[in-house]
């Protein structure tokens, strides 16, 4: 869902989804293709991938949807460090992961990521000038 709504917000730029504890090659939970598809924005063909030193490499930045995620980032890849900020870090939160735990906790999970790709997208059309 952060992925989409960053890559909508910013069409200009490149932007890429992977996890740490990833189902790989998994598509997007159904529950939250439909909350995305109310916001008119597709996630069906969005394929689960793993985290890896590659993508740690070429990435500008990386966000995070908690400190345990950021921890195990900046330890699994030491040089990622100054780079990876947790999504929701302007309000202090995490954004819990809302897997297999019903419809409520996708849409909280939702406005937690929405709320934190705002404050992204303004931070990074400020400094790049998109």
């Amino acid at each position: 869902m952060a992925e989409a709504l960053l890559a909508t917000e910013l069409p200009n730029v490149n932007v890429a989804s992977a996890g740490i504890g990833a189902l790989v090659g998994k598509p997007a939970d159904p529950m939250a293709c439909q909350l995305m598809s109310a916001r008119g924005i597709d996630i069906s063909p969005h394929i689960a991938k793993q985290l890896n030193q590659d993508l740690c490499r070429r990435a500008d930045l990386i966000l995070v949807m908690d400190l345990e995620q950021k921890r195990h980032i900046e330890s699994a890849y030491p040089f990622v460090r100054g780079k990876v900020y947790r999504l929701a870090d302007s309000i202090n939160r995490d954004v819990p992961d809302p897997y297999k735990r019903g419809e409520a906790a996708f849409e909280q999970a939702l406005d937690l990521i929405d709320s934190g790709v705002q404050v992204w997208v303004e931070r990074i059309k400020k400094i790049s000038k998109i």
